[in-house]
């Protein structure tokens, strides 16, 4: 929708501009958009998207092809990714762990970025109904502009990227509020980094009917149903200052940094990259990489047709997970404010060691098919929660454009002042604020613990804690 606005940006504090959002996240409808309106505008959005997501044989995927030699995975125009061969080595407490796997190499960095504009005094974000290739239920809501180097520089040979001016020089019209570049999948991606950005738009923002203005009170409501809000709007979403400040922190600011730099200085990992063909205990059939266990995930090909995409036919290999995953924090009052238990994790293709990520994060199935002690810390924990202690409860799907029907269970878990305040090395515990002010850099927290950062925000158990 079209609505006329002041042309320059105003000067504002960083307690003026929290205010804004905070008022934003406290309206649960719209003038602009109505709640019952945006029901019947999402619903016709999934209605009315033609596509067809047909699996395929490796054979007959258009421009791709297994290299020879290294047998990676590759497009003929040596861009968009590869899936390449990874060996890693990880040692920590004397305990030294080493395996081989095949990773998603995508080098180029994208544009994950909302526009936000006050209607009315409340601000509204720009959100957009897009189709994914792996979504569940296909359409969600995403970014205003959620585009890969390639997308956005035409690579694809598509249409032009709507909303795009907003995001790049000379940017007109608009001011930037948030902006660092964050980490995505670490177990599936190779050192992946996406700009993640928030702009305020002055003037007029051309309307199209793929795109619809809700305030955050709106959006974190869609948060508590499943596979609505996509992954890259929940990154940048977390991208927002937090809005329930007050309350001494176990932990200075200082001391957190400390303790995931402790891990990242004493555990040993090593990454080399190795061809995908020598990657031991997974085998390639014509339509699938598999590993011989049948856990983790598998690689597989797919041939898509959309008529709401830039590009309305292409094919791509996809990442299928084994299973649903499961990411949760654990949250107990510290003092009298609220923490959440963070760990110091390392993946596969991280880029530096370890970041803080939730208390738990797997894939149950197979965490519970290891020997207990090799089994996440605290997974018990989070498993034999009562349903009055699960705080925020929903399943959401991970980035579409690269995996396959990819969920996770997110969770939020009230602990009592049985759970001790002592944990391990490798675990710290952070307020919501400090969670969010880290993110000002990047590598530093996870996209699984950005969502449930999100979740927290939308789900007010900071607030109820207190």
């Amino acid at each position: 929708m079209t609505m006329t606005a002041s042309s320059t940006a105003p000067a504002e504090t960083t307690a003026g501009l929290r205010l804004r959002l905070a008022r934003s996240a406290q309206e649960p409808d719209s003038a602009v958009t109505p709640d019952t309106e945006f029901r019947r505008w999402f619903a016709a959005q999934r209605q009315s998207r033609r596509y067809d997501v047909r699996r395929i044989p490796f054979a007959e995927l258009a421009g791709w092809h297994f290299q020879d030699g290294t047998g990676n995975l590759v497009h003929r125009s040596g861009r968009f990714f590869s899936i390449e061969g990874l060996h890693v080595r990880t040692a920590w407490n004397g305990r030294e762990t080493s395996w081989t796997q095949p990773i998603i190499n995508q080098p180029e960095i994208g544009i994950l970025g909302i526009v936000v504009k006050e209607f009315g005094g409340v601000l509204h974000c720009l959100m957009q109904a897009k189709m994914e290739p792996g979504n569940i239920d296909t359409v969600q809501l995403s970014p205003t502009v959620q585009a890969t180097r390639s997308n956005y520089t035409g690579v694809h040979g598509g249409s032009a990227v709507r909303h795009l001016e907003y995001f790049v020089p000379p940017r007109r019209g608009s001011r930037v509020l948030f902006d660092s570049l964050q980490s995505e999948q670490g177990s599936w991606f190779l050192r992946k980094r996406n700009r993640n950005v928030v702009v305020e738009a002055f003037g007029d923002v051309p309307e199209h009917e793929d795109f619809v203005w809700l305030t955050l009170g709106q959006i974190y409501r869609l948060m508590h149903e499943d596979n609505v809000l996509n992954m890259d709007a929940r990154t940048v979403l977390s991208q927002l200052p937090s809005f329930a400040l007050g309350g001494v922190a176990l932990h200075s600011k200082q001391e957190v940094l400390s303790r995931l730099t402790e891990v990242r200085a004493r555990r040993e990992f090593v990454q080399r990259s190795v061809p995908l063909a020598d990657v031991r205990d997974w085998r390639r059939t014509g339509d699938e990489i598999g590993h011989r266990s049948g856990q983790h995930f598998s690689l597989i090909a797919a041939d898509i047709r959309a008529d709401s995409r830039e590009v309305t036919r292409w094919s791509q290999p996809l990442l299928a997970p084994a299973e649903q995953g499961l990411a949760a924090f654990v949250v107990r009052r510290i003092g009298g404010v609220p923490h959440l238990l963070a760990h110091a994790r390392t993946e596969a293709g991280v880029l530096n060691v370890a970041e803080l990520a939730p208390t738990v994060q797997c894939q149950p199935g197979h965490a519970l098919s290891l020997p207990a002690a090799d089994r996440p810390r605290y997974l018990d924990v989070v498993l034999d929660a009562p349903r009055d202690r699960i705080l925020f409860g929903s399943v959401q799907s991970e980035e579409g454009g690269r995996f396959h029907r990819a969920d996770t269970r997110y969770q939020l878990i009230e602990v009592g002042d049985e759970f001790p305040v002592e944990v391990p090395e490798e675990f710290v515990w952070v307020t919501e604020e400090q969670l969010g002010d880290l993110l000002r850099h990047g590598n530093y927290v996870n996209i699984e613990a950005r969502t449930l950062l999100t979740a927290l925000r939308a789900s007010g158990a900071a607030g109820r804690l207190r």
